[in-house]
């Protein structure tokens, strides 16, 4: 197991108490298996896409939960009664499956939609008032500096 070292990152960076942790998580194999695939991608400056190939899967047989920045997603299919068809050969995955996904603070999702045998998940990423960048003005400074250069004018 790899170890990191994030003690420059700590010198500098407030508030990052968990990316120890997310490190670690994501460092660890993510099943092997890569079923089923998916995309990530950015639809905008604050909007995010996942889509995930999910063919054969209902709607019923989905589920999505979203729990403190955690994205889970898991499907299971229902038991089909085999006697139905005679299979030659059979290349559509029919096994359940659970794929997780770090987000980020303030990430929340907006809707999800099937379409096609693929399942879209929007994200949206939405900063707080008290978050977003601000201007501070240095009350005092602005006034001495501009009376000494009026003074040195005249």
């Amino acid at each position: 197991m790899n170890t990191f070292d994030l003690t420059p990152l700590y010198r500098t960076a407030i508030g990052y108490d968990r990316l120890a942790d997310m490190l670690t998580r994501a460092s660890r194999a993510d099943g092997g298996n890569g079923y089923p695939p998916y995309n990530i991608e950015a639809v905008g400056d604050d909007d995010y896409r996942i889509t995930m190939a999910v063919a054969g899967f209902a709607e019923n047989e989905l589920n999505i939960v979203s729990e403190q920045n955690t994205l889970t997603v898991s499907g299971a299919q229902k038991p089909s009664d085999d006697n139905e068809h005679q299979f030659l050969y059979r290349g559509i995955a029919t096994r359940s499956f659970e794929r997780r996904f770090q987000l980020a603070d303030h990430v929340r999702v907006e809707h999800a939609s099937l379409e096609n045998g693929l399942l879209h998940i929007e994200l949206r990423r939405e900063l707080p008032e008290q978050m977003k960048p601000r201007t501070i003005s240095i009350n005092g400074k602005e006034s001495l500096i501009e009376s000494q250069d009026k003074s040195k004018a005249a």
